[in-house]
C-alpha cells in the first residue's frame, strides 16, 4: 500500500467533490485515478463511465473495474505500488522486523504487499501490516495475487473517497493545493 485510504468510508452522497471530479478533464481525471489505481485501463474505465450521480455508484464503478482486470492490468497496478510504511514514531524494532518482511515478501511475489488499513486505528497498523505478510507468506504465487487484487480494490475505493474529499476542498483550492497530482497518502 503506498497510498493510503482514508479509513472510513461513509460520506455525502454527493456533494462537491464528487462533481468537481465529474467536471475534470479526461486528462485531469485520469491522472487523478492512476493515483487510486495503478491500472491505466482502471483509471480509464473509470473516467469512461463519468458521471458518477452519487459515491455507491462511484465506487461501484471501482469496484467492477477492478474485477475486470486482466492479468497484465493486475500486474501494472501493483508494480505501481509501494509497501506500506509505520508512521513517523514507530518503534526501531518494530520498522526492523516490517522491512525484513517486505523485502521477503517481495523477492517471494514479485511486487509490493499490498493491505487496506481502512478502519483500523493507527496504532494497530504495525501488527496489522506483520501480521498480514506473515500470514500471507504461506499462500502460493496465485491464490497471493488474487489476494493482493481484493486488497488493491479495497485501497482504491478509499482513495476514490479522499480524492472527492479533497476535490470538495474549497472553491478557491487549485488541483495542486488540494493534491491532485500528488500521491495520496
Amino acid at each position: 500500500m503506498s497510498r493510503k485510504g482514508s479509513g472510513a468510508h461513509p460520506g455525502p452522497s454527493h456533494g462537491p467533490g464528487l462533481a468537481r471530479f465529474n467536471a475534470l478533464s479526461p486528462d485531469e481525471a485520469g491522472a487523478a485515478l492512476l493515483e487510486c489505481c495503478g491500472s491505466r485501463r482502471w483509471a480509464h474505465r473509470m473516467t469512461a463511465h463519468r458521471p458518477y450521480p452519487d459515491t455507491g455508484a462511484l465506487l461501484a464503478g471501482a469496484d467492477e473495474a477492478s474485477y475486470d482486470l486482466s492479468q497484465a492490468d493486475l500486474t501494472e497496478a501493483l508494480a505501481a505500488e509501494r509497501s506500506a510504511e509505520l508512521a513517523h514514531g514507530a518503534p526501531y524494532a518494530a520498522l526492523l522486523a516490517l522491512d525484513a518482511a517486505r523485502a521477503e515478501y517481495e523477492r517471494k511475489f514479485g511486487h509490493a504487499f499490498v493491505i487496506c488499513l481502512d478502519g483500523h486505528p493507527p496504532e494497530e497498523h504495525a501488527d496489522r501490516l506483520l501480521g498480514g505478510i506473515r500470514r500471507r507468506m504461506g499462500h502460493e504465487v496465485d491464490e497471493e495475487r488474487s489476494i493482493s487484487a481484493d486488497e488493491l480494490r479495497r485501497v482504491a475505493q478509499g482513495r476514490l473517497l479522499d480524492l472527492t474529499r479533497r476535490l470538495g476542498a474549497p472553491a478557491g483550492s487549485s488541483a495542486v493545493e488540494i493534491g491532485l497530482f500528488a500521491p495520496v497518502g
